[in-house]
């Protein structure tokens, strides 16, 4: 079923499973606490469920709130940290590693007048709500940059892009949905191998980002690593940049 469109850009929602899940589990705990029995016997151990539904509800209902503050607003300020980290000459030629609904892949185009950005995905609605290439075409041209972008339905382990052909590649929240490590290093692999000399990667996730900087090291990629900001970014961010010589 093809996701609604807006009048505005809508970036949908990471992971709404999770976020459900959070709320829905917190809600159900935060209910034993208050309603539940003071104490409950299981043979000779006498259990306190209040206290113990009261922290675990407590956990998860700011854990769900912290979520919501970044699909919100945090993951904007992200977009803008990650893309801080390269200097733009405006006629780069850009490719976003799991575009989802186009957050980044618009707020690099709007920094290229004269150049080009491509976004990748195989549109998975578990990983982002409402995901779809419907959903970005229509953000994109909300955001005023669909002249200058293209979408493209592909897997980050089969990219079918010749070797050396963008200057910068982003990803954010992506390459963990790749559950099977060596698909995930093959993903490296082609982020490496279509990345052009003198270019940088930005890849961003909350794991694995010791493994993505020890496999472009392995590459012979220049990596460092960068802290998303602990305030606005749950769960919290790191960006690996590697620079290809």
């Amino acid at each position: 079923m093809p996701a609604t469109l807006s009048v505005k850009p809508d970036y949908g929602v990471d992971a709404p499973a999770v976020m459900r899940n959070l709320f829905l589990i917190g809600a159900l705990c935060l209910l034993i606490a208050v309603f539940g029995p003071h104490i409950i016997t299981l043979g000779q151990v006498s259990i306190l469920p209040k206290p113990m539904f009261g922290w675990t509800a407590g956990f998860l209902l700011v854990e769900g709130f912290l979520f919501l503050f970044y699909v919100k607003v945090g993951k904007f300020y992200h977009r803008d940290k990650m893309l801080s980290l390269h200097t733009w000459r405006g006629d780069e030629l850009v490719l976003d590693v799991g575009c989802g609904r186009g957050l980044l892949l618009a707020g690099a185009a709007k920094l290229i007048p004269d150049g080009h950005a491509t976004g990748i995905d195989v549109w998975s609605n578990v990983d982002m709500g409402g995901n779809s290439a419907e959903a970005t075409h229509h953000n994109l041209k909300l955001e005023g940059v669909e002249s200058r972008t293209t979408l493209l339905s592909e897997s980050a382990a089969e990219m079918t892009f010749p070797d050396a052909t963008f200057d910068v590649i982003v990803s954010n929240l992506c390459l963990h949905n790749i559950y099977d490590r060596p698909t995930r290093l093959r993903a490296l692999h082609e982020i490496v191998r279509v990345l052009k000399p003198g270019g940088t990667a930005l890849i961003s996730d909350y794991k694995h980002t010791g493994e993505y900087a020890a496999e472009f090291v392995d590459c012979g990629l220049a990596v460092t690593k960068k802290r998303g900001d602990p305030i606005t970014t749950f769960p919290p961010l790191t960006i690996v940049i590697a620079r290809k010589s």
